[in-house]
């Protein structure tokens, strides 16, 4: 997969009044690489509607695209891959039906994150770093701790997850983390594209 340093996931909850493909498409004029597709609310048509509207937005960038846990609807779009969580199916029988494109795995233990990347996982998700409420099923945060284990141990790309805001990225990205990923700080933001160019802004240092 291309690298990456910033990470946008949808959260329609954050900008009622807005389009989901518009303030995707400010968060990739912002400089966001990847976009992922997460909602475990819509119906599957409804879902699709908006796979579809954010593959051709994506494509027309040169954005990554993942969907989140939706295999069947990843490959029937067309997406460059998929993000599964601890609960989701195996990597191991995931890959069997994604062939080459991209897996992410969700990890909030060092032991997970080696036993996805001694299964091909392609990246890690870190995470929750701080407490979020963007999902209703969190886990407990991992703290910076966690960033700094896998930062040491782990050789395949992985991004920072989970509360992470403009005021303290700078904590995670000591940790050693050059990738991160945010939800409500971006697509929330009265100013999408203005957020994520201050969120590289500090990553590039």
């Amino acid at each position: 997969m291309k690298d990456f340093k910033l990470y946008a996931i949808t959260g329609e909850t954050f900008h009622p009044g807005r389009s989901l493909v518009d303030v995707m498409e400010q968060a990739i004029l912002g400089g966001v690489d990847i976009v992922q597709l997460r909602d475990k609310s819509s119906a599957r048509a409804e879902l699709l509607e908006k796979a579809r509207a954010l593959r051709e937005l994506t494509r027309r960038y040169g954005v990554t695209f993942i969907v989140n846990d939706h295999i069947e609807l990843a490959m029937e779009v067309d997406a460059d891959g998929v993000h599964l969580g601890q609960d989701d199916l195996p990597l191991v029988e995931a890959r069997k039906l994604v062939g080459d494109k991209i897996i992410g795995i969700s990890t909030h233990a060092i032991e997970e994150a080696l036993l996805a990347e001694s299964q091909g996982a392609d990246y890690l998700g870190v995470g929750p770093v701080f407490p979020t409420t963007t999902k209703a099923d969190v886990v407990d945060p991992v703290t910076v701790a966690y960033v700094r284990e896998v930062a040491e141990r782990i050789r395949i790309p992985f991004v920072a997850i989970g509360g992470i805001k403009l005021h303290n990225v700078d904590e995670v990205i000591a940790a050693g983390a050059s990738r991160i990923c945010a939800v409500s700080e971006i697509v929330g933001s009265d100013d999408v594209k203005g957020t994520c160019e201050a969120f590289l802004k500090k990553l590039n240092g």
